[in-house]
């Protein structure tokens, strides 16, 4: 895919990079000529520019990406301002970055495409992670609903699936079983293998090992997971 990155700073110059990686067709934009060369040799293509000019905006190839990111951050009334030129240009795809609650509602007015807020989903995510103790790894659907996958607690090992009463007593929706057996490869070393099975018997007992990946709101699955641990 093919994207414009407006505001190469430390988050955008990182995004710029990633998404090369990733095989996608980057083209980044500053008004910083500095910005611009510490990733220019990771891009397709980077313009110095000041963005929040129309007539320096609209020579950017705006109508053959897939999607502007307005990045910059630090600028209230510069993002706020490139993303009005960007509709009014009505390229096909925002986003852009958000890096308060007051920043958040006035990009909301613009209806773009996705607002990213970085700096609250890091801090979020490391909370969920300090709070998950490293056992469990989880997926946000929307703002309340997880998926999470998970190795079976020692407390659960022996129990049948329909034991755990995970969607009458806590509102978790089971989605998968990963089996976890020791197996020989082809040099003779035993090795752990894992096979995803989403149709499994409701008295399947659980073995060492195994895994589960459900879905339901967050403070629900905390409530189950405080009580296995």
């Amino acid at each position: 895919m093919k994207y414009l990155i407006i505001g190469l700073g430390h988050y955008g110059g990182m995004l710029a990079m990633e998404l090369t990686a990733m095989g996608h067709e980057v083209a980044g934009v500053d008004s910083n000529s500095l910005h611009v060369d510490c990733v220019k040799d990771r891009m397709a293509a980077s313009f110095v520019l000041d963005a929040t000019d129309e007539t320096a905006l609209s020579v950017l190839p705006l109508k053959s990406v897939d999607a502007a990111i307005v990045a910059i951050g630090d600028n209230f009334g510069a993002s706020v301002r490139i993303v009005s030129l960007l509709k009014k240009l009505k390229v096909k795809r925002i986003y852009a970055r958000a890096v308060d609650e007051v920043h958040k509602a006035v990009l909301e007015a613009f209806s773009i495409d996705r607002i990213l807020t970085p700096e609250q989903d890091a801090a979020r995510l490391l909370a969920q992670q300090l709070e998950l103790d490293g056992g469990a790894e989880l997926f946000q659907v929307d703002e309340n609903t997880y998926v999470f996958k998970f190795v079976v607690p020692s407390k659960l090992v022996g129990y049948h699936l329909n034991e755990l009463n995970l969607e009458q007593e806590f509102g978790i929706k089971l989605i998968s079983l990963i089996k976890g057996k020791q197996v020989q490869n082809f040099l003779g070393i035993s090795v752990f293998e894992r096979e995803v099975s989403n149709t499994f018997p409701e008295d399947y007992a659980l073995q060492q090992g195994d895994g589960l990946v459900c879905y339901g709101p967050y403070s629900r699955f905390m409530q189950f997971w405080k009580s296995v641990r």
